[in-house]
């Protein structure tokens, strides 16, 4: 989809990964540092380690930039869900942990996750619409797996409701550390963000 998306002259896909992955870095760097409408093109290009030029053959406008970042976090998160979802034996044991893994990277990945909520109103059209359908597949696959793990019947409402805490909570790290880790290290965090999920699912686990 990424390429149908964003077009380039090149023709290597190993280059054009290459490339991008450069922007990306500097791309976050930058939009940290200015915002995305205050950052231009040649200061990604400069950021990133190539010329301007170099960078229109890869790109073609400032967003398409702003939806390579937003496209490589979301890939990343995914990424992490699958490899922690055990698809042939879901169990609550492996709601926890893919919680917790889904906390530490969010918390890796924080700068890009900030810049993507705060930037992402930027995106127009199909873009704007790529990016989020990728946020709602991430939030299926959380729902499917706390009805899959589950000993006893949830509804779907809930489930649903529960994935998206999930998801947020994750995030809420990222927006708000520089308050919580005055009172929590990350995996004090975790712990209780885990100890509200088994109450919300109504299930008591012995430490």
């Amino acid at each position: 989809m990424t390429e149908d998306q964003i077009l380039s002259s090149v023709k290597d896909k190993e280059l054009i990964e290459k490339r991008r992955n450069q922007m990306i870095e500097g791309a976050i760097t930058l939009f940290k540092e200015k915002g995305f409408h205050k950052t231009t093109t040649r200061e990604i290009a400069k950021e990133a380690g190539f010329s301007i030029g170099t960078l229109y053959e890869y790109i073609r406008t400032k967003e398409d930039v702003l939806f390579l970042v937003c496209d490589a976090i979301y890939d990343q998160v995914h990424a992490c869900l699958e490899e922690s979802i055990d698809h042939e034996s879901p169990s609550l044991e492996n709601l926890i942990n893919v919680t917790k893994s889904y906390f530490r990277l969010i918390d890796e990945m924080q700068e890009g996750v900030i810049i993507m909520y705060q930037e992402v109103k930027s995106l127009e059209g199909e873009k704007k619409e790529y990016v989020l359908k990728k946020e709602r597949e991430m939030v299926d696959m959380l729902e499917h797996l706390i009805i899959t793990s589950l000993p006893h019947k949830m509804e779907q409402a809930d489930a649903e409701i529960l994935a998206n805490n999930i998801f947020v909570q994750g995030q809420m790290w990222g927006f708000r550390r520089w308050m919580l880790q005055k009172q929590f290290s990350l995996e004090e965090y975790i712990d209780r963000q885990i100890h509200f999920l088994l109450q919300a699912i109504d299930i008591k686990r012995e430490d």
